[in-house]
């Protein structure tokens, strides 16, 4: 494909092409000493740490690749930074098995490492074979210096979000030097433009260096400072390369959702629209579905809006375990979430059924146990009234039938939703400037939380939720093995079977997708069924890990089984950080 771009200009895309030809020898020849090394393992403990440092140096030098690989080659490259678990490509239904240096990290971490040598020899075998080819795709390979730029763009929000949590070697716990490893790549690279336009050049290139200094000397995993190095460097660094991209007029945005138009990944309109039912007379409708969500003529008894469940006041959630059902004297199968964040999701509910917010907005109004809507009934009490009609008409004039007005009802109320992204936290406030927003141990806690805790592997900034770095293009599901009550040291295992019930695949037992701890203070209780009452009792659960921890059989569960090992004060301080992710509610 790449083949057919011509460079518009050339100050430094030859030479990236040059520095990745020469990472490229640097790395086969780490992952030969990982397969050597893998050879050589056996009952002693030496073997296994001599294969875990080598494994190290391989994920070095494989981060001074990764900014190109991953822009230019992504699926070809897929076997390097692949998740340690099997997982499901929708919608064609077909798996993908854990490979690469992830899974071999977490061979090498089992308790019987010897176990899998043979499965370790064939995982490395894979990567080497991989790496041995990397150069055959420069082949007739052309590159422009707005794309390499673009790349460098990409790799930022990497390093911001992932290399920093430890998403891609939470055992190795080898973040810090990864994050340093590629950002002197990014200097490489960069060199070029800045010998064109030392001036505008400067500011970037002093904080790359500063970085690159900074993680050098502070590289210990758990003890490392996430936010001064964010707030010092990785931020500011987003800022300054989206300034000297514009005033070398290279700018290039081949993603879906992010703007780079915003500052840095905290900042508001980082990330473009989620949701696709949006027009050009969004207003309009967003106010126009605001007063319908408040409106029980959409509950075919008269009596259930939809803030009778999401209630503004509740931070749009209701505060029960499970609410109540239009079944007298039962409830409904799962928690009501906050809508808060819900358009920054690529799908909807618990089990991600729904494509979208007006999908979802159909299902809810229509499901006898929820609304009972009517289509007949809804048009007549919503589209029909006296309240209502003439807006319709203006909005939406080629609506004739039924199936158009319910499509418009839940449009206006997802316009609505998807607008429900306040941004307005401490920790936003102190992100973007206010140094008196968070307190000492809220801070401590977003180290924790981006570290230590794990959280931030699966709870992704911005929006902590499952929104996936660097594209966000992609909303994950996981199985953490969440028990029926929160009384862990009798843990009863859960019998809801999450998305399963939709596919038959067991890495989809029990899966759901993970929400945003964005307002958790306030949205509880917790978990798909609200059987945890307090973030305390949540902590507890995560640090014993999970339901597989707890000793529950879950095979397939994706939350790492292995205590974390926190402090009580330690959970406290998540908790606080998590507190400082309260928005103050609108009027």
């Amino acid at each position: 494909m790449f083949s057919s771009f011509m460079p518009e200009s050339d100050i430094g895309a030859t030479n990236a092409v040059n520095i990745f030809n020469q990472h490229t020898i640097l790395f086969s020849a780490s992952v030969k000493d990982l397969y050597g090394s893998v050879k050589l393992i056996g009952k002693d403990t030496s073997s296994v740490i001599r294969a875990r440092e080598c494994l190290k140096q391989c994920r070095l030098q494989y981060k001074r690749l990764a900014f190109f690989t991953s822009y230019f080659f992504p699926s070809e490259t897929a076997i390097y930074n692949a998740p340690p678990k099997y997982e499901v490509e929708e919608p064609e239904l077909e798996l993908v098995e854990p490979m690469g240096l992830q899974q071999i990290e977490a061979l090498l971490y089992d308790d019987n490492v010897p176990a899998h040598k043979n499965e370790l020899l064939a995982q490395a075998d894979a990567v080497y074979t991989s790496a041995n080819d990397l150069k055959s795709l420069l082949y007739n390979f052309k590159a422009t210096d707005s794309q390499v730029l673009e790349s460098l763009r990409i790799e930022m929000i990497r390093i911001n979000a992932l290399y920093i949590s430890g998403y891609d070697a939470p055992l190795l716990k080898t973040g810090m030097l990864e994050a340093a490893e590629a950002n002197k790549a990014m200097l490489q690279v960069l060199q070029p433009y800045f010998k064109q336009n030392a001036v505008d050049g400067k500011g970037l290139e002093q904080t790359l260096t500063s970085a690159i200094d900074y993680l050098s000397v502070h590289n210990q995993f758990d003890a490392f400072n996430r936010m001064e190095y964010l707030k010092k460097y990785g931020l500011p660094m987003q800022h300054q390369l989206s300034v000297f991209i514009k005033k070398e007029k290279l700018e290039l945005n081949t993603t879906a959702y992010l703007d780079y138009n915003a500052p840095n990944m905290f900042s508001r309109g980082f990330l473009k629209n989620m949701d696709t039912s949006v027009r050009k007379n969004q207003t309009e409708i967003m106010a126009l579905g605001k007063r319908i969500f408040f409106d029980t003529g959409l509950s075919g008894n008269g009596k259930v809006s939809c803030a009778t469940c999401h209630r503004p006041e509740q931070f749009f959630n209701d505060g029960k375990v499970k609410s109540a059902s239009l079944v007298a004297d039962s409830v409904l199968k799962r928690n009501t979430p906050t809508l808060l964040y819900s358009g920054k999701q690529h799908f909807q509910f618990w089990d991600g059924r729904a494509a979208n917010l007006s999908e979802q907005v159909k299902t809810v109004i229509f499901n006898p146990l929820e609304m009972g809507g009517k289509p007949e009934l809804l048009v007549k009490n919503i589209v029909g009234a006296a309240r209502y009609s003439a807006t319709f008409k203006n909005l939406f004039p080629d609506s004739k039938t039924t199936k158009q007005y319910i499509n418009d009802i839940a449009l206006s109320v997802a316009v609505y939703v998807n607008s429900l992204n306040p941004l307005n936290s401490p920790l936003d406030r102190y992100m973007n400037g206010d140094e008196r927003a968070m307190t000492a141990d809220q801070i401590k806690g977003f180290n924790l939380f981006m570290g230590k805790a794990q959280c931030g592997t699966c709870h992704f900034v911005p929006y902590f939720n499952s929104l996936t770095p660097p594209f966000y293009n992609v909303s994950e599901l996981e199985i953490i093995g969440t028990t029926r009550t929160d009384n862990l040291t009798k843990p009863i295992a859960d019998n809801d079977l999450g998305r399963y019930d939709l596919y038959r695949i067991k890495y989809y037992r029990q899966a759901f997708k993970t929400p945003t701890v964005r307002n958790a203070q306030k949205t509880g209780p917790y978990m798909h069924n609200g059987a945890f009452k307090t973030l305390e009792s949540v902590m507890d659960f995560y640090n014993k890990g999970g339901g597989a921890g707890l000793g529950i059989n879950i095979p397939e569960q994706t939350l790492p089984s292995k205590p974390l090992n926190l402090t009580k004060q330690e959970s406290e301080q998540v908790i606080q950080f998590i507190n400082s992710l309260t928005d103050t509610p609108a009027a």
